[in-house]
């Protein structure tokens, strides 16, 4: 197949919009707690409803592409996600929010499962590390970006600014008591733009490899009998619950311990939550070439833990950089847990990423976990503790992990000698 410059760049843009869409609900919750009266419990059912939308529509969507083609599933994962965006904004009650961000939700799982192949096919296969690199940099900019789209709206509404096009539109259909509701009607417009988009755009068909297929049922089956896959399979259920488990609950945490505004030092807060972890991926690409990536995850691992007790038994001021310092310490997390993952087995890697991808489901059930114990203890100080096993496990796979293959460092080549049945 002919590479595709502007194919790569339409898969770039669609990261952005994902994050732009996902990592949003952080610096609302307050907002939302306010606007409904809501318990943290309550609160938590807000992240949940997105993310368990990852735990049912992770492996579904593989075989969705396989059947439907890329283009025709990201057009209507688009279209699903303005629905969801656009029904919110026009009911904007509790129960609304619920199904909305499920729906949108299950948008964005089916998006993650299409692009990654189509990214590897216009890119190119030696350029696809290089690539999945830079998706995640545009991943993170996007995440530091949306947190001050909030701000800006919302501070803009609340002080009626004169001769602003987009806020004057936005105020006749926002409650004015919740500005906040004007991003779901921002994400309504640029998911309904994205759809066009791809609509307009002639995308080549991706011929997967045999071990990026789904698989069979059968397959999957196999797989969840391997020890070693419900391991990792945690891994990647601990990780994102971390990090959604801190993400969701800064601003309201620095709000209700230490009297910050959420729409102005919360926002930021988060904002630099993100682009820390930016960064971090940056610094970690450069250690994974000088260091096993276990030793990597351990540090990184081991750093988050002691940046977490700072966060939540530090004084204001260290809990304003404390809270942005962890998205630096999980930025290499995610793909370290995955790679040793995948390089733990020989083959079905299609399937194998698909039961890895619904571990993302941890990001619904952490934060939920989170609110459930902070209204049993008397606030969230207690309900983030949880967040001390769920690093832990993290840090835990950088001790038992025996991957078939190590990366490759300036020191050593990358395969180890071991026991193949080390990985059954």
């Amino acid at each position: 197949m002919q590479r595709s410059r502007a194919i790569v760049g339409l898969v770039f843009l669609i990261f952005f919009v994902i994050s732009f869409l996902t990592n949003i609900l952080g610096p609302l919750v307050p907002d939302i707690i306010a606007s409904f009266s809501l318990s943290l419990t309550l609160a938590g059912f807000l992240p949940f409803s997105f993310f368990v939308a990852y735990g049912v529509m992770s492996i579904p969507a593989g075989t969705l592409v396989e059947r439907r083609g890329e283009r025709a599933v990201m057009a209507g994962a688009f279209a699903v996600a303005c629905a969801g965006a656009t029904l919110f904004a026009l009911v904007p009650t509790y129960r609304v929010a619920i199904g909305s961000l499920f729906v949108i939700g299950a948008g964005m799982a089916v998006l993650q499962v299409a692009i990654n192949p189509l990214l590897r096919t216009a890119g190119g296969e030696e350029h696809f590390a290089f690539n999945s690199v830079f998706a995640q940099l545009v991943f993170g900019l996007a995440s530091f970006l949306s947190p001050r789209v909030y701000t800006h709206l919302v501070q803009g509404l609340r002080e009626d600014v004169p001769g602003h096009p987009v806020l004057a539109a936005l105020s006749r259909v926002v409650p004015r008591e919740m500005p906040w509701v004007s991003l779901y009607w921002v994400f309504a417009a640029v998911t309904l733009l994205m759809v066009l988009v791809i609509a307009a755009t002639r995308l080549p068909r991706v011929e997967l490899k045999a071990e990026e297929r789904a698989g069979a049922l059968q397959t999957y089956r196999d797989l969840l009998r391997r020890p070693v896959v419900l391991l990792y399979f945690f891994g990647i259920f601990a990780y994102v619950g971390s990090e959604q488990g801190i993400a969701n609950w800064i601003s309201e945490f620095l709000r209700s311990y230490h009297g910050y505004d959420p729409t102005t030092t919360g926002a930021t807060a988060v904002s630099w939550f993100w682009g820390l972890m930016t960064v971090g991926c940056l610094l970690g690409m450069g250690l994974l070439k000088l260091y096993d990536s276990r030793l990597v995850l351990r540090g990184f691992a081991a750093a988050a833990i002691v940046t977490l007790t700072v966060a939540l038994f530090g004084p204001a001021t260290a809990a304003l950089w404390a809270f942005p310092a962890l998205g630096f310490c999980l930025s290499v997390m995610w793909s370290i847990v995955f790679s040793l993952a995948l390089n733990s087995l020989p083959s079905h890697h299609g399937a194998f990423s698909g039961i890895l991808c619904t571990g993302i489901v941890g990001g619904a059930v952490v934060p939920l976990v989170v609110g459930g114990l902070g209204d049993l203890t008397g606030g969230l100080r207690g309900g983030m503790v949880v967040l001390y096993l769920t690093l832990g496990y993290v840090l835990s796979v950088g001790v038992w992990a025996r991957p078939l293959v190590t990366n490759e460092t300036t020191w050593r080549r990358g395969r180890e000698p071991r026991d193949p049945a080390a990985a059954r």
